[in-house]
């Protein structure tokens, strides 16, 4: 029995052979050679990438010949080089483009490094998208008249592009040094501000600001 699901390129192959006419030993290998046959079937296809990770019995990483009837194997696809360059224009389209000064300053993280290379990320490596520009929080929260809730609306619209494969959320995070030039913006003091006014640490005078940012993990 063959149990074939598919979102995206997240391709899940859990194959079960059963027969009593074979020897754990046979079926090991008749489990092994059915499913490295459907893998090559499907990159060929088209229907998933050549950056995939295996599980067999659970097992990340074993190799195929280890399985231990009825399995399973699995094959996860990961499809970082179609959901993140998605995910920069549902960004890019709700910001001024005049100067492309904004759109041009999205900056993409892989557990915490700078990447530009999506199809080698990891599909366990955590996802972050943020803007290094200075009055990237002052867009969002509307401030700036413009660009309002782009990192919001943009989680939405990948949310249900890549529903059931990529869970998206919108945070506000502190960012640190040494990822882009200027970051992380330290605030400069203001007129006008009361002395008794409660005002969030992120947003005083001489603190850095924390940073909207798409926040994305793959699905398990």
């Amino acid at each position: 029995m063959a149990r074939i699901t598919s979102t995206l390129e997240t391709y899940g192959r859990n194959v079960k052979l059963a027969t009593a006419d074979l020897n754990p030993q046979a079926m090991s290998a008749m489990l092994a050679k059915f499913a490295r046959e459907e893998l090559q079937k499907a990159i060929a296809n088209g229907e998933a990438s050549k950056n995939y990770e295996v599980y067999v019995n659970g097992r990340r990483g074993a190799s195929e010949d280890s399985v231990v009837p009825p399995g399973p194997i699995l094959y996860v696809f990961g499809s970082w080089s179609q959901v993140i360059p998605a995910a920069l224009d549902e960004l890019r389209r709700r910001v001024p483009t005049r100067s492309g000064r904004y759109a041009g300053s999205f900056i993409v993280l892989a557990d915490g490094i700078r990447v530009s290379n999506y199809a080698g990320i990891s599909i366990d490596a955590e996802v972050i998208i943020f803007n290094a520009q200075p009055y990237t929080r002052k867009m969002e929260v509307g401030a700036n008249r413009t660009g309002a809730k782009h990192f919001d609306n943009a989680r939405r619209a990948v949310a249900r592009q890549f529903k059931g494969t990529v869970s998206c959320e919108t945070q506000f995070l502190s960012v640190s040094s040494g990822l882009a030039a200027g970051v992380p913006y330290i605030l400069r003091g203001s007129r006008g501000t009361s002395p008794a006014r409660r005002i969030r640490r992120d947003r005083r005078p001489g603190q850095p600001i924390t940073y909207p940012a798409l926040v994305m993990n793959m699905e398990p």
